[in-house]
């Protein structure tokens, strides 16, 4: 198991944001499931504060990957989740709890991580909050 990113998800979980950019490489490249690539910490430390407006998430039965050199790996979890504040053009918040299945992927340079990739199905979500 890649310790980086075993830090990155205890951070996460934890609401920890400086955790979470600690792991991270000033050049970070963050693909999100929609939307833009977000480039550097700034941009990270943008869409967490944002998330953690409209959401309040626990990751649960993790499981973690990682390549033998440490260059590249990947995370399976749930993603345990209420919705406190309407999104976007995203359904309107009134507190809904989720549960859904997602995935990320990452690149490492140096013991940090210089890429996020994260997936899940937002036709799912959207379906549980509605």
């Amino acid at each position: 198991m890649n310790t980086t990113i075993s830090n990155y998800f205890t951070a996460f979980n934890a609401g920890d944001v400086d955790g979470m950019l600690a792991c991270l490489s000033d050049d970070v490249h963050h693909h999100v499931n929609e939307g833009k690539i977000r480039v550097g910490k700034d941009a990270f430390r943008a869409f967490c504060d944002h998330m953690n407006v409209c959401y309040r998430e626990n990751l649960t039965d993790m499981v973690i990957f990682a390549t033998e050199d440490g260059t590249r790996g990947a995370a399976e979890f749930i993603v345990n989740g209420t919705y406190l504040q309407t999104d976007g053009d995203l359904p309107t918040a009134h507190g809904q709890s989720y549960r859904l299945p997602a995935g990320s992927f990452f690149s490492l340079e140096g013991g940090k991580i210089t890429r996020v990739v994260t997936y899940y199905n937002l036709s799912d979500w959207i379906a549980q909050v509605s």
